[in-house]
């Protein structure tokens, strides 16, 4: 409101007080310890009474009664019913027949007393029983019974068992590597997977001469066109054939 000159602000409005009026004190006494428990003493042990001697002993089973003593006269019999048992069992056994195998010779002894299978490699041991005319009577009787066995005719093979890897060996003179065919080319992977699937090279080449080979492979069994499936050698062969040559 303007009166005159000056300006009249209205008064604020009174803002809630936040601060919390003061607790009363504690007055109240806590009671006594004495008043509010009651701690119960533990009852006291009773002294454990030994048992007397009497009634231990008393629970004991009861000994066996001793044994009689054994009059010397029983005594001297019951030894001598022993000893006649005993000759009479000795003289049973050695009246049935023996049945014990023949004594076997035991092996010769080396000049240290060890035992060993034979000594024909001993010079020495073999001159003090074996003479000139025991060794011919020995050389005779061993060419009496030599068995002559004459050889036969090597049979043919049959020409339904599929090729002869040996005869494709022999008709080759390139060695391992040397291109001789045209090949699609094939990953490495793939030509070790089709040679796991042999359990040899030589079934290998048997295979792929079998199935279209050398000029041609179905199985990727000879990348690099040699005409030898698997890394199958035919030096082998050849070097076979060159001694039974010469």
């Amino acid at each position: 409101m303007l009166r005159g000159d000056a300006v009249v602000q209205p008064a604020p409005a009174p803002q809630p007080s936040t601060v919390r009026p003061p607790l009363p004190p504690v007055t109240a006494a806590l009671p006594p310890l004495a008043q509010t428990a009651r701690l119960t003493p533990p009852p006291a042990t009773q002294p454990i009474t030994p048992a007397p001697q009497a009634a231990i002993i008393a629970r004991r089973p009861p000994s066996p009664p001793p044994a009689p003593p054994v009059a010397p006269e029983a005594r001297a019999q019951s030894q001598t019913d022993v000893t006649r048992i005993a000759a009479a069992a000795i003289a049973a056994a050695e009246a049935q027949p023996s049945t014990a195998a023949r004594p076997v010779t035991p092996p010769p002894l080396t000049r240290a007393g060890v035992a060993r299978i034979s000594d024909e490699q001993d010079f020495d041991a073999v001159a003090e029983r074996e003479t000139i005319e025991s060794d011919a009577e020995r050389l005779a009787r061993m060419q009496a019974e030599r068995v002559v066995i004459a050889p036969t005719a090597i049979p043919e093979r049959p020409a339904d068992i599929g090729p002869n890897i040996i005869d494709y060996a022999l008709s080759t003179t390139h060695g391992v590597g040397e291109r001789r065919h045209t090949r699609r080319p094939i990953s490495a992977a793939r030509h070790q997977r089709s040679c796991m699937a042999f359990r040899s090279a030589d079934l290998a080449q048997e295979w792929f001469l079998q199935n279209g080979g050398p000029g041609r492979d179905r199985q990727g069994l000879d990348p690099d066109g040699d005409g030898f499936a698997c890394d199958w050698n035919p030096s082998v062969y050849r070097s076979a054939a060159a001694a039974a040559r010469n």
